[in-house]
């Protein structure tokens, strides 16, 4: 009786057909089992002791690409590859001895060589039979090709962003738990670099999320083609990315291959006929030097990027100790926002925007300050950036719009008709439908649309100017006036400022701080003032301090201006107490006291 074959075969084969395949060995081909020796779907192969094969189906003819006559009789070495034939003797008796043992290896280890030389991956199932009076094996060889292609493609996936094709935080970690512990261990110096793309949001909801995954692919391919090919590009999730060296010789090469990122992802990016600015931070870890495994490498490379995105963007930033305590105070400041907005602690100040020629106040800009009861007043350069990262950012402009057309229905409700300018995040001017929530918030409060003018910054209009037109034309369309903020401090273009329905032009601080005595800051004032009466603009300078500044402004014609020099920004009840003393007053006796204290 032939070896039970059981614990030799594999699962994916029947046993009832090696059963009955030894059967007919031993019985040297009955006519049922001549049939199922000929039908079955995968090959058989024969072998005596001596390696020579004695039979083979015609499954395993075509398998082989051999016909039966130049396969039978020959040694079983014509079906191996090279790598396996000085081995298969010595397997081939271990099993003859112990033929509950499979001596082929692992399934996906076994490899058979067709007739024309090419390589075919198989299952193969062993059993113990009895030819011509003498013990053979008969084998059953399945062809496992698209097995063995859905696995590995199983396998890639595991480890792969399907999107762009680069590691997935899964395979990220293991690589990096291995550079860590080669870093630690050799003494040399690896390096986790974090990357986070800005405002990638504002593509995902302005042109559709099939650009934002163009965006992504280019990114990927960016990133790729920037470092080693020994680096490791894995995307994390969203817009974020990681990109691991697992060796460089000191933290600042680190830096410096941010830097090269950055600017490889500042290039202008086209796709559809739109040219779209992707920026984006970088935070950088290193090992040992920073952190000694992997879960520590990942937190401090987030604290590193987050410290870069504070800093203003586009840059990367290295970790530090120190920002420890700036993640404790983000995760605090957020808790007590969200807290803010459920509970109050929110409040809007207004500087007033006065006329250069009389004194008079002709509009508001509506400022938003926070007092928590346990951390006290916080200024916006500390929480606005949070609330950026967070996402808060939008709940926030959403509260602010409200509470200004709230505010300014009570000042008309008073007899007061002022003009209230409300600053308009990236975010909130990347959002689909803001015209009609800006229609729906006026209804809402009963506010005439004249009365609200909402602010953008040069750089927003900028970024994507065909959006930014079709944004403020909407916007202009229900009524509300546009202000260009920080006026000045961007790249804009004579040709596309001229396309924007924008009413006003702000003078950034930044160029009033050294006037009169800077005439370089001179003659870009008097530049933007000579544009913006070519344009037939209005413009409004901000931060004027003291009187030199203003008498500058008074000579260069320049028609209002905000700043401490006047009125700090003041709470809505002490800014029409204000108003009302200098009616009564008159206006030019209430800027003159002002001036004056």
């Amino acid at each position: 009786m032939p070896a039970s074959a059981n614990s030799a075969h594999d699962p994916g084969i029947p046993a009832f057909l090696i059963e009955q395949a030894e059967h007919a060995l031993q019985q040297e081909f009955g006519p049922l089992e001549r049939a199922v020796f000929d039908a079955a779907p995968d090959g058989i192969l024969v072998v005596d002791r001596q390696g020579i094969i004695v039979g083979a189906n015609p499954a395993l003819l075509r398998l082989t690409g051999y016909t039966e006559a130049s396969l039978l009789e020959r040694p079983l070495d014509i079906l191996l590859p090279e790598s396996a034939r000085g081995s298969h003797g010595r397997r081939l008796q271990q099993f003859f001895a112990h033929p509950h043992e499979r001596p082929m290896g692992r399934i996906d280890d076994l490899t058979l060589r067709r007739a024309d030389g090419c390589l075919v991956p198989v299952d193969i199932a062993l059993g113990l039979g009895t030819w011509r009076d003498g013990p053979c094996v008969v084998a059953f060889v399945r062809d496992v090709t698209e097995t063995r292609r859905l696995t590995e493609r199983l396998r890639h996936l595991a480890a792969h962003d399907v999107l762009t094709g680069l590691a997935n935080r899964g395979h990220l970690m293991l690589q990096l738990r291995e550079a860590a512990a080669a870093a630690v261990r050799h003494g040399h110096t690896a390096a986790l670099l974090l990357l986070d793309l800005d405002d990638f949001k504002g593509i995902n909801d302005t042109h559709g999320h099939p650009v934002g995954d163009r965006v992504l692919q280019q990114v990927a391919q960016r990133l790729r083609e920037t470092v080693r090919t020994d680096d490791v590009v894995a995307r994390l999730g969203g817009d974020e990315f990681a990109v691991l060296l697992p060796r460089v010789d000191s933290p600042p090469d680190a830096l410096r291959v941010a830097d090269k990122l950055l600017l490889a992802l500042g290039r202008p990016m086209h796709i559809d006929g739109l040219q779209l600015a992707v920026g984006g931070s970088i935070g950088v870890a290193c090992c040992p030097q920073d952190a000694r495994d992997a879960d520590a490498l990942m937190r401090d490379a987030d604290l590193a990027l987050y410290a870069a995105k504070a800093d203003g963007r586009q840059q990367p930033a290295r970790y530090a100790p120190a920002l420890s305590h700036a993640m404790d105070e983000r995760a605090r400041l957020t808790d007590r926002l969200q807290h803010a907005l459920r509970y109050g602690g929110l409040a809007l100040h207004y500087q007033p925007q006065v006329d250069v020629r009389n004194g008079a106040v002709v509009g508001v800009e509506a400022l938003l300050r926070w007092t928590d009861p346990e951390l006290g007043a916080i200024p916006p350069a500390r929480f606005i950036p949070v609330a950026e990262a967070t996402g808060l950012i939008l709940p926030l402009g959403d509260w602010v719009l409200h509470e200004a057309c709230r505010q300014l229905r009570a000042w008309v409700d008073q007899g007061l008709h002022l003009r209230v300018a409300v600053n308009l995040s990236p975010q909130q001017f990347r959002q689909p439908g803001l015209a009609a929530q800006v229609r729906d918030v006026l209804q809402g409060h009963g506010v005439a649309p004249a009365l609200l003018e909402l602010e953008i910054t040069e750089s927003q209009a900028m970024t994507d100017p065909t959006q930014a037109r079709r944004t403020l034309t909407a916007l202009a369309d229900e009524g509300v006036t546009i202000a260009l903020d920080d006026f000045g401090t961007g790249h804009s273009s004579l040709a596309v400022l001229k396309q924007l329905p924008v009413q006003r032009l702000k003078i950034d601080r930044t160029f009033l701080q050294h006037i009169p005595e800077d005439t370089t800051d001179g003659v870009l004032v008097r530049g933007v003032l000579a544009l913006a009466r070519t344009l037939r603009r209005d413009v409004v300078a901000e931060g004027v301090e003291n009187p030199a500044q203003l008498d500058f402004l008074r000579r260069c014609r320049c028609p209002a201006y905000q700043g401490w020099l006047f009125a700090p920004a003041l709470p809505p009840e002490a800014l029409a107490a204000r108003l009302s003393g200098e009616a009564a007053g008159g206006a030019a006796a209430g800027a003159m006291g002002c001036h004056s204290a």
